[in-house]
């Protein structure tokens, strides 16, 4: 004897196939996407995990420190003498940071002085870092630059050290990508693999260590 199929379940499985087929492909498009900047960020993340643990020194900074005489006369505001730093020391990008502490009382050894005011002028980007600091009245600008070797670049980029608007919304369309693609991989495994219990088994495990790991590091 015969068994007839539900005409539903025929119509319904080329449509779940077509769909499971869809999904992978976009699986793919998005991992393919996301492979050029998750290898910079998979090696720049193993370089920051291991700096302060483990000290491997391959992330280096060449520091190096010089004090500018000022022009007469003297820059009138911090503003003033970022323009100045950018056309004394070739510097094309914009400030990253300009920052204005005026004077002030404070009390040292017992004894109470007036301080000037500071201003403090910053430039980053990820091949080198240019920090200015002036104390109002000086005749001059104390300026540390930092250089970055191939490995601090990596990671500085990591980090968007230096970096405008359009790269961290690059950035995060590869973040989105990986909530994505952690999506649909668990979605592809309970379609095509099965198993929901093993998939929750090696999740809790993964999880497990996780929370093992930073408890015992608190």
């Amino acid at each position: 004897m015969t068994q007839t199929q539900n005409p539903e379940t025929v119509i319904r499985q080329p449509k779940r196939i077509q769909w499971l087929k869809w999904l992978r492909r976009v699986h793919a498009w998005v991992g393919l996407w996301g492979a050029a900047l998750g290898l910079l960020f998979g090696v720049s993340g193993i370089l920051l995990n291991h700096h302060m643990v483990m000290k491997i020194p391959a992330a280096k900074m060449e520091r190096s420190q010089i004090e500018l005489p000022l022009p007469t006369p003297l820059p009138v505001d911090a503003e003033a003498l970022a323009l100045w730093l950018q056309t004394q020391l070739n510097i094309s990008r914009e400030p990253s940071k300009v920052i204005t502490e005026p004077a002030k009382t404070v009390t040292w050894a017992g004894q109470t002085f007036q301080q000037p005011g500071q201003w403090r002028v910053d430039f980053h980007s990820p091949q080198q870092s240019v920090n200015a600091e002036y104390w109002v009245g000086n005749s001059f600008v104390s300026v540390k630059r930092q250089d970055a070797n191939i490995f601090a670049f990596i990671t500085r980029l990591h980090k968007g050290v230096g970096m405008g608007t359009a790269w961290i919304l690059l950035a995060d369309t590869l973040a989105g990508g990986l909530v994505f693609l952690s999506l649909t991989g668990l979605l592809l495994w309970t379609k095509l693999h099965g198993s929901r219990l093993l998939m929750a088994g090696l999740g809790l495990v993964s999880l497990g260590l996780g929370v093992s790991v930073v408890l015992n590091s608190l």
